[in-house]
């Protein structure tokens, strides 16, 4: 899988959808056993959720972790300082296929990274292991792989006009696990464990607003990887939207997109 560029400002087009699973994410999260809490956000992206973060608990010292320098750049203008609480929020470089805690954490949370992220799962009991009595891992990922948006992408990025160019950029429909699956995983490391999924029906408005969404997520190694060829990069956008149109059409009051997620939050038993 190509290694995308992300653009933040691409990203944050449809900032307000895609910042609500991190809240219900967030309001499953039970009280963290410390009173000036240690917190890491994996995947921070540019920091506008990473900041709920010093609002749910003002004393906590927050550090947003991402590989990417465009997003950690936002991040640092938008959201790096002080909290009003006491706390403090701050940005670093990581890879989480890598990243392991150099100190005790009381939250671990990631907001959908960890499908970019091969093999997550085996990254789990070495997070969850880091933790203290009580402390907790909350994630949630993208569970829309199968989805016309995704599906129809590989299709096209794998036929013959764009196979040569494409080969091996996205990610396939298994780049997350079944939610039982995560279950079994947090279970067998010894957490008590709390897992679901849910479909949101986001309500798009504007002209193309699929394409304009996966544009700064699901699209970024196909964009990437034909970033020195404008020309190529426009025909396959041509094409792409065209069955994005199709797959979901404009309705009277916008276009429909719906996304399933799938969410966990696991807590490490004192």
């Amino acid at each position: 899988m190509t290694q995308p560029t992300w653009d933040p400002a691409q990203y944050l087009r449809h900032a307000g959808h895609r910042a609500r699973p991190f809240a219900d994410l967030l309001a499953r999260i039970p009280d963290l056993p410390a009173d000036r809490p240690r917190v890491a956000d994996l995947g921070c992206g540019p920091g506008n959720v990473t900041a709920l973060l010093t609002e749910r608990w003002p004393t906590a010292h927050v550090t947003g972790y991402d590989n990417s320098p465009e997003m950690l750049d936002q991040a640092h203008v938008d959201h790096e300082g002080p909290t009003p609480g006491g706390g403090r929020l701050d940005f670093a470089p990581a890879d989480l296929r890598t990243w392991a805690p150099d100190e005790p954490y009381d939250l671990l949370v990631s907001n959908a990274t960890l499908q970019w992220v091969p093999s997550h799962a085996d990254r789990l009991p070495d997070w969850l292991a880091a933790l203290p009595p009580g402390g907790v891992l909350a994630f949630q990922v993208p569970g829309n792989f199968d989805a016309p948006s995704h599906r129809l992408m590989r299709e096209l990025a794998g036929s013959p006009r764009w196979a040569d160019r494409l080969a091996g950029t996205l990610r396939h429909a298994d780049a997350v696990l079944a939610p039982a699956d995560y279950l079994a995983h947090l279970t067998a490391a010894g957490c008590a464990a709390d897992v679901w999924e849910t479909t949101y029906l986001h309500l798009l408005p504007g002209e193309d607003p699929v394409l304009d969404w996966v544009k700064g997520t699901g699209l970024r190694p196909v964009l990437t990887a034909l970033a020195d060829d404008p020309e190529s990069r426009d025909a396959f956008l041509a094409e792409y939207r065209t069955l994005l149109r199709a797959a979901y059409p404009a309705g009277p009051h916008g276009t429909v997109f719906p996304f399933r997620r799938v969410f966990a939050v696991a807590a490490k038993e004192t």
